[in-house]
C-alpha cells in the first residue's frame, strides 16, 4: 500500500509539473494566462502517466543514457498518439494538431515535441525520481497513504466535473451534425465553440486547446456520393438505351 501510494503521489507531482510547463508555454504563445490541460485543476495526467511508464520501463536501462533517451522518446510518442486517438473517438474532437509541423504522424505527434520528451525522460530517471523518492521515504508511511487518498479523491472529483464539461462538446457535435445537411467541419467547430464560450468552464477549455476542432461524421457525405454515382449510372444507362434504339430505327429505315 505504501509503495502504491508513493507511486500515485509521484504521478500527481509529474502531472502538476507537466501542467506548469504547458501553462507557461501556452500562456507565452497566446500572450495571456491560460489554464492548460483537460482537467480544471492544475494537473495534466498525460505527463503523470508518461513519467510512470518511463520510470517502470526504463529504470533498468539507466546505465545507458542513449537508450534511456531513445526509449523515452518512443514511449512518450506512443502515449501521446493513442491519447489523441482515444480522445478523438470518445469526444468527436481533436484537441491538438501537429499537421503543419514537419515529421508528424497523422497530426497527432511530431518529432519537434517528441525530442523534448526524450530529454524529460533523462531528467526523470537521473534527477527527479531519486529526489522525490528520497523525500517521500522521509515522510511517515501513514502520512503518505493519507496524502495519496486525499489527492485521489480530488483527482476523481476533478475528472467527473471536467468530463461533464467536455461532454457538452460531444452533445453539441451530435446535435449540429443532425441539423447540418452539409458536412462542413469548420462551421461545426465554430458552432461548438460558440456553445462552449457561454460558460466559464467551456471558455477555459477552448483557451487550453486553441487548436480544438470537431471531427464531423462522414456518413452523410458517403451517402450523398453513393446516390450521385447511382444517379449518373442510371442516366448513362438511359443514354445507351436511347442510342441503341436510335441506331435500330435508322437500320430499319
Amino acid at each position: 500500500m505504501e509503495k502504491l501510494s508513493m507511486y500515485f503521489i509521484i504521478f500527481i507531482i509529474y502531472s502538476f509539473l507537466g501542467w506548469v510547463m504547458e501553462t507557461i508555454l501556452c500562456s507565452f504563445q497566446e500572450k495571456k494566462l491560460v489554464n492548460r490541460g483537460f482537467l480544471i485543476g492544475p494537473t495534466c495526467p498525460i505527463y503523470g502517466w508518461g513519467a510512470i511508464i518511463i520510470s517502470l520501463f526504463l529504470t533498468n536501462y539507466k546505465n545507458d543514457y542513449v537508450v534511456v533517451f531513445c526509449l523515452a522518446t518512443i514511449l512518450a510518442g506512443i502515449l501521446e498518439y493513442f491519447t489523441s486517438f482515444a480522445m478523438e473517438k470518445i469526444f468527436h474532437a481533436r484537441w491538438w494538431d501537429y499537421s503543419k509541423n514537419k515529421f508528424n504522424i497523422n497530426g497527432r505527434i511530431c518529432l519537434e515535441t517528441m525530442i523534448p520528451f526524450g530529454i524529460l525522460g533523462l531528467i526523470i530517471i537521473y534527477i527527479l525520481n531519486p529526489f522525490f523518492k528520497n523525500v517521500l521515504t522521509m515522510i511517515p508511511q501513514n502520512v503518505v497513504i493519507i496524502i495519496a487518498i486525499i489527492l485521489l479523491v480530488l483527482l476523481i472529483l476533478d475528472t467527473v466535473i471536467s468530463l461533464n464539461v467536455v461532454s457538452k462538446v460531444t452533445k453539441a457535435v451530435k446535435n449540429i451534425n443532425k441539423e447540418e445537411r452539409k458536412d462542413n467541419t469548420n462551421e461545426i467547430t465554430e458552432k461548438v465553440k460558440t456553445i462552449l464560450r457561454d460558460t466559464w468552464s467551456g471558455k477555459r477549455l477552448l483557451d487550453a486547446f486553441p487548436k480544438f476542432q470537431t471531427i464531423a461524421k462522414k456518413v452523410k457525405k458517403v451517402a450523398n456520393v453513393t446516390v450521385e454515382k447511382g444517379r449518373k449510372a442510371v442516366e448513362k444507362g438511359k443514354q445507351v438505351i436511347a442510342k441503341e434504339k436510335k441506331e435500330l430505327k435508322d437500320r430499319k429505315d
